[in-house]
């Protein structure tokens, strides 16, 4: 009989369904060094945010099919190395999103009528009723950062509630806001009219203090914002100086930069803020969910059963994973790239073939590409189930085709993608059937492997243009750890291609396109 060891509280439910057909080992608070002794006698684990999976414990666990985590955020586990050693990773993505999306609105609601700051005055035997005279939500306007699974059952009850509604979403298509009820705007026109703000975003470079003195100074001043998200998508140290002017209403948050939130000028705020040490997924059901969801799935793979919600590869065999996982890499990385290229929302993805991969089972292919397109803006919320959902709720038409010729490379994959800038292209190869290369941007050939961080300019081929990005860069001390330029004919247009060892600091792209000859340049992040 397989056995299962689980290493972090999970809700008998979840127990009860793994012994069905496993021995179930309990043991909580193992430490590192103890989880990697016992851990080779098993072969699924299930987790929560306790344990952390690492290399160490993923190699030692040779006999692992599965790794379980009853919740959302997989970053406890190691999964590149997960996926190489063919152990499948699930998690529960959507066990959360009833419970995180009803504390959001009960936040909303506390924050209008002083829910919380009433009931420390009634306890402290006062009865001030003035003082606590609060506002309806009945018509008020409510912007909604992110739609999201949470984002969009937030909007589905605001509406039921009698809330005008208006989106941000750059990934979302115009009819599928429009199904929810809301009126697709850009960041600064919600901010402006919004009388309530709800953010449901992952923290990225992008989103990190997304809300901060600009955008809290575009808001009205009797506006309130909620954060039951992520820590770090406000700054919080401009939050409170909004709340101390005046700039702003109230603010109710449940998630903070640092946990457990520490000194903050936000605890002295009295009736202006509602805090809660986040409590999004602490509901009863969402803790039966989470564990029944993802003991379910183990219990299938241990049938030898595909998982619906897999993180990384579902229902593949190790040895199929094992051959298909550098093209799977490949799509991924490409998508990824061509993703940030087009910017925005894409509308459309040619994934294009060629060679040895085109003889291979294209559909996991596709799946990595959409993956990868996605990841920046979604993070977590994407994985390799939900990927091909994402896409068809965001509105993104997929093209497929396959070409089994050889040519230049024995295989290589182009992708294709059309979005808010423009249409852009990336072909890719793997060396020696594991080392990427991108050999195409937009046509023009290249030789380059991925790095983390990337500069990509489009500019006229002329004497000096490569000098002077070098200086500029230095000058904001950015070092470029390798350069390539692609052209098609000399003095013409041309492609040029920088890896760098840092993330390129605020303004400088801006600075770049002002350098004559320049048409155009992108950062990109992997």
């Amino acid at each position: 009989m397989p056995k299962v060891l689980v290493s972090d509280p999970i809700d008998q439910a979840g127990l009860d369904i793994l012994s069905q057909v496993a021995q179930v080992d309990v043991k909580t608070g193992l430490s590192p060094d103890e989880l990697v002794q016992i851990v080779p006698d098993y072969d699924a684990l299930m987790i929560r945010s306790g344990t952390k999976v690492t290399k160490a414990v993923i190699e030692a666990g040779q006999q692992l099919k599965i790794i379980g985590r009853a919740g959302v955020g997989v970053d406890n586990v190691d999964v590149p190395e997960a996926t190489r050693r063919g152990v499948v990773v699930v998690n529960s993505p959507e066990g959360n999103t009833i419970a995180a999306a009803e504390h959001a609105l009960a936040l909303m609601l506390s924050l209008s009528r002083h829910v919380s700051a009433a009931d420390n005055s009634v306890k402290a035997h006062e009865w001030k009723r003035k003082q606590f005279t609060g506002v309806e939500v009945y018509k008020k306007t409510l912007g909604v950062v992110g739609l999201g699974k949470i984002g969009s059952h937030v909007a589905t009850v605001a509406r039921a509630m009698g809330m005008k509604l208006l989106a941000y979403d750059p990934f979302i298509s115009t009819e599928r806001a429009e199904q929810l009820g809301c009126r697709l705007v850009d960041l600064d026109l919600l901010f402006r009219e919004a009388d309530y703000i709800t953010l449901h975003l992952p923290k990225t470079p992008e989103t990190t203090h997304v809300v901060n003195d600009q955008t809290l100074s575009m808001m009205k001043p009797t506006a309130r914002i909620i954060n039951c998200a992520r820590g770090g998508i406000i700054d919080e140290v401009a939050l409170a100086k909004a709340l101390q002017a005046g700039k702003i209403a109230g603010a109710a948050l449940d998630v903070y930069e640092e946990e457990p939130l520490g000194e903050s000028p936000l605890r002295e705020l009295g009736n202006k803020v509602v805090l809660t040490p986040h409590l999004g997924a602490s509901t009863e059901e969402a803790q039966i969910n989470v564990a029944m969801d993802v003991a379910e799935q183990i219990r299938d793979v241990l049938l030898g059963l595909p998982a619906r919600s897999a993180v990384n590869i579902p229902g593949l065999r190790a040895e199929v994973l094992e051959q298909l996982q550098p093209y799977l890499q490949l799509a991924e990385t490409l998508g990824n790239l061509v993703g940030q290229l087009a910017g925005g929302r894409v509308e459309e993805l040619t994934v294009r073939m060629q060679g040895d991969i085109a003889q291979n089972d294209t559909q996991p292919i596709v799946i990595a590409s959409l993956k990868g397109l996605l990841s920046h803006a979604l993070q977590e919320r994407v994985n390799y189930v939900n990927a091909k959902i994402e896409a068809q709720e965001r509105g993104i038409h997929v093209i497929e085709t396959r070409d089994t010729t050889i040519k230049d490379y024995t295989g290589s994959l182009t992708l294709s993608a059309k979005g808010s800038m423009g249409h852009h292209s990336v072909t890719g190869v793997l060396l020696g059937g594991s080392e990427i290369r991108v050999t195409e941007i937009d046509e023009f050939p290249i030789n380059v492997p991925p790095t983390q961080y990337m500069l990509f300019t489009l500019h006229r081929d002329m004497p000096g243009i490569i000098g002077k990005i070098g200086s500029l860069l230095g000058s904001f001390n950015v070092n470029i750890a390798s350069m390539q330029v692609g052209r098609k004919i000399v003095r013409g247009e041309a492609v040029m291609v920088l890896s760098l060892d840092d993330p390129l600091p605020e303004g400088i792209l801006t600075e770049i396109t002002k350098v004559d000859g320049i048409r155009d340049a992108y950062t990109v992040s992997l």
